[in-house]
């Protein structure tokens, strides 16, 4: 193939991977959005959206993986491109990922079902962790559609917030078990949502950092949250 048609064929092909990409991310988003919706109204129709929408995240993270696999074998693609089909690739998992925690949610709302007539008490600041981490997945998302590096290369801090919420939130409903004001099967099921809430987050966290790294070519670390918070220790001053 000459080397401008072969050009051509590799443009058009990163193109519809960047398409298929965003309506992924879009998905992925949609998912997490109606079940924390459906977990806060205990409604089961809207559950049922989401195992449809679980099913059409999988279905498109396969087309996506057979494209990336195309487009290096038949263009080896170099530098840029090289990384935006690998990113993409990885970023493809955290996407289905994220789907299927929206699921597991999903799923925990049909097992409260009307044996949880106190749930707009009892799942306490649960919404707002909630919230906190579709803003994260919202902005990574967009991160990487709009090819926006800045926005993301502190996102593990927004994690750190989601991290301690969610500390505080296990904290409040393990006390409540305790006390016997919240029953045990009821409170596991609140954790279980956190849980997957914190793990959200985590892959919020791995788009932004494949974001950067697809952008710049830079691979920021991972840091711990106690050692970017930890205080600097003291400077030598020379004098003995």
């Amino acid at each position: 193939m000459p080397e401008q048609a072969e050009r051509k064929a590799l443009a058009k092909g990163l193109q519809s991977l960047n398409e298929n990409m965003a309506t992924l991310a879009e998905l992925s988003e949609l998912a997490i959005r109606k079940a924390v919706d459906g977990l806060g109204r205990l409604d089961p129709g809207v559950a049922d959206e989401v195992f449809t929408l679980d099913e059409e995240i999988y279905a498109l993270q396969l087309e996506i993986e057979k494209t990336c696999g195309d487009l290096i074998a038949l263009h080896a693609p170099v530098a840029r491109d090289l990384r935006t089909i690998t990113t993409s690739l990885k970023i493809t998992t955290d996407l289905d990922r994220i789907g299927r925690y929206a699921k597991d949610i999903a799923e925990l709302t049909l097992q409260f079902g009307a044996r949880e007539p106190d749930h707009r008490r009892n799942v306490g600041s649960i919404p707002r962790m909630a919230e906190m981490t579709i803003h994260m997945v919202d902005r990574a998302t967009r991160a990487f559609v709009e090819r926006d590096a800045v926005s993301v290369r502190h996102i593990q801090e927004d994690d750190d917030s989601v991290d301690r919420l969610h500390d505080e939130i296990f904290d409040e409903i393990v006390r409540r078990m305790k006390e016997g004001t919240l029953e045990i099967e009821i409170g596991a099921r609140y954790i279980l949502v956190t849980r997957y809430l914190e793990r959200i987050a985590d892959h919020a966290v791995n788009i932004g950092i494949r974001v950067v790294y697809m952008v710049t070519g830079e691979s920021p670390p991972r840091v711990r949250a106690a050692d970017r918070t930890a205080t600097p220790p003291p400077r030598d001053s020379g004098k003995g």
